[in-house]
């Protein structure tokens, strides 16, 4: 995603570095070589043949030209590496390379071990994020400032409780990989059809046996037609997406001139434009949502992919692993940019304050229906403010002035208690300590991560 080679290079998490050929072929090795001990363990193979496998079982010890020559003529994705790795052993071992397996055990296991890395840096990315949201939510605990629905000033906010709200939805998506982790890194050991025919009777044995290997569960259906789980964790990658992408929509929005409420870092030497000088363009924001839009695309793919046919189908097989591998790539490039974007992001609480006098009080006008419910019933309350504030917006009176004028207004409110109503920062309710207890949340998180 770095297209632009400026001073705003963001740091690769190594997502994409665990996607490559050789990164795969050893993982699908080390598949093979927790099939040779398991069936060794329980007599499907001789100890001394297991043995040998596994100390072959190390990429570098292949003659890679061999592989990519079986590569050309054969087509097939794993035979070339089998037929490799059994002539590299020693004596008869070789005849006991990839025992009663099938290729999909092979290759799905191994793309599962490769995924439980990156998965393992999405965590990591996350404890980092959850650690910047921490410090914006307290630094911004008490930073008043227009809280808005549907685009429009609805009451006075801060925006400690804004990052509050990212942070736990962020602090979810924590929980869903952690509890998403015993269905997905799972073992697939079925044979040719996921019948287990080929495995004497120790099927079930021999997949718990390569499980524990490999530190993994054991498939309780084995199909190779099963995939859902797959297809889950392209889903919560999605949901990922669209939680960091709401964030960088956030700060793209809170970002323009019109508002001035943040700046996402923009190091010296970032240029905006080719032709506007002037422009200090929100890049992170923007590449955080371009990603995020290509992670969710993704999701109808991986459903579809589930729609595997009988009892095994190269397609699905082909399309869940290049959402896997897609959009693990671009989500680490996504929580790269979102850590870097909160780490440097710039406050304003001055423009904050002043984005709240945008509306002439009105944003307080819920603070006075309530008050001025107390005496005359909400209904009637609210039918005085709301005409105050209808008249305040379309005619050229001010909202204070208004309600200064009203009769029923000041028989139960004089003009100083009107103006105490007016003020914004005494009405954000709970959100200061809404923010203050979710910075809590996420350093507590982010420390069981990483501890």
């Amino acid at each position: 995603m770095d297209e632009n080679p400026t001073s705003l290079r963001v740091e690769d998490p190594g997502i994409r570095e665990l996607f490559t050929l050789d990164s795969r072929w050893q993982a699908w090795l080390d598949v093979e070589a927790a099939l040779a001990i398991a069936e060794a363990d329980l007599g499907m193979v001789p100890d001394a043949a297991a043995k040998e496998i596994v100390t072959k079982c190390k990429l570098e010890l292949l003659n890679r030209e061999n592989v990519i020559e079986g590569l050309r003529r054969t087509a097939h994705p794993l035979v070339p590496l089998v037929w490799e790795l059994s002539r590299i052993c020693e004596g008869d071992a070789g005849n006991y390379v990839h025992w009663g397996a099938t290729t999909q055990n092979i290759t799905q296991t191994g793309n599962i071990i490769v995924l439980r890395h990156a998965h393992r840096i999405f965590l990591r990315q996350i404890a980092a994020i959850l650690t910047a949201m921490a410090d914006l939510a307290e630094r911004g605990a008490d930073m008043a400032m227009p809280g808005r629905t549907h685009g429009q000033h609805a009451v006075p906010a801060t925006f400690g409780y804004k990052v509050a709200v990212w942070i736990a939805e962020l602090s979810n998506h924590v929980d869903r990989l952690r509890e998403i982790e015993p269905r997905i890194f799972t073992v697939l050991l079925g044979g040719a059809a996921g019948t287990m025919a080929s495995f004497d009777g120790k099927g079930y044995a021999l997949q718990d046996g390569v499980a524990k290997i490999l530190g993994m569960t054991s498939m309780r259906m084995p199909s190779r037609a099963t995939g859902d789980h797959q297809a889950e964790y392209v889903c919560l990658l999605g949901l990922m997406a669209a939680t960091c992408s709401k964030v960088g929509r956030e700060i793209y929005t809170m970002m323009k001139q019109e508002f001035g409420e943040v700046e996402e870092p923009v190091p010296p030497g970032t240029v905006g434009s080719s032709t506007m000088p002037q422009k200090r363009n929100p890049k992170l924001s923007q590449d955080i949502v371009a990603a995020a839009m290509q992670v969710r695309a993704l999701v109808p793919l991986a459903l579809e992919s589930m729609q595997t046919e009988h009892e095994a189908d190269r397609t699905t097989s082909i399309t869940h692993n290049h959402a896997l591998q897609e959009g693990s790539a671009q989500m680490g490039d996504i929580l790269s940019r979102m850590t870097m974007m909160l780490e440097g992001l710039t406050l304003n609480p001055e423009r904050m304050r002043r984005n709240l006098e945008l509306s002439d009080g009105m944003i307080m006008a819920e603070a006075l229906m309530l008050s001025l419910g107390e005496t005359i019933g909400r209904q009637e309350a609210h039918d005085v403010i709301y005409d105050a504030a209808q008249a305040a917006a379309t005619g050229d009176k001010s909202f204070t002035e208004l309600l200064e004028a009203d009769e029923l207004v000041l028989k139960h409110l004089n003009s100083a208690q009107i103006r105490e109503l007016l003020d914004p920062t005494a009405y954000t309710g709970e959100c200061a300590n809404m923010a203050r207890e979710q910075a809590k949340h996420a350093r507590s998180v982010a420390a069981s991560i990483n501890s």
